[in-house]
């Protein structure tokens, strides 16, 4: 019989929504220093695994937004140069926000994010 993890400690969960809710500030400080989004995400794939399902979803949407965020802000990058890049870079910014304050909100309710493979939010 193979010997079962135990069971996480409220003081456990609660660490593991401590540091998803710190991803999300992360993110959302990136607008300021954009090394944070990086940090971010590091921290979202290292604790995932750990997390109880309900926060493995806060972590998967995280590092979703991460990427996601990234081809948006690349596409938004190249087409600059014919001008509609900064329309696409406006509404980054803006996806990112929305993401951020959702998962902040479903984080604070303890609810899953209902659908973490959205591309929307």
């Amino acid at each position: 019989m193979e010997p079962t993890a135990p069971a996480p400690t409220p003081a456990a969960t609660r660490n593991t929504e401590s540091t998803a809710k710190i991803v999300y500030v992360l993110y959302l400080l990136s607008f300021a220093a954009g090394i944070t989004t990086l940090i971010g995400v590091v921290m979202a794939y290292v604790n995932e695994g750990d997390a109880p399902e309900g926060l493995r979803t806060h972590y998967r949407f995280q590092i979703r937004t991460f990427w996601i965020g990234l081809l948006y802000a690349v596409v938004g990058g190249l087409l600059t140069i014919v001008g509609i890049g900064a329309l696409i870079l406006l509404f980054v910014a803006v996806w990112l926000v929305i993401r951020c304050v959702k998962g902040l909100k479903w984080l604070d309710q303890r609810q899953p994010v209902p659908n973490p493979a959205t591309w929307l939010w």
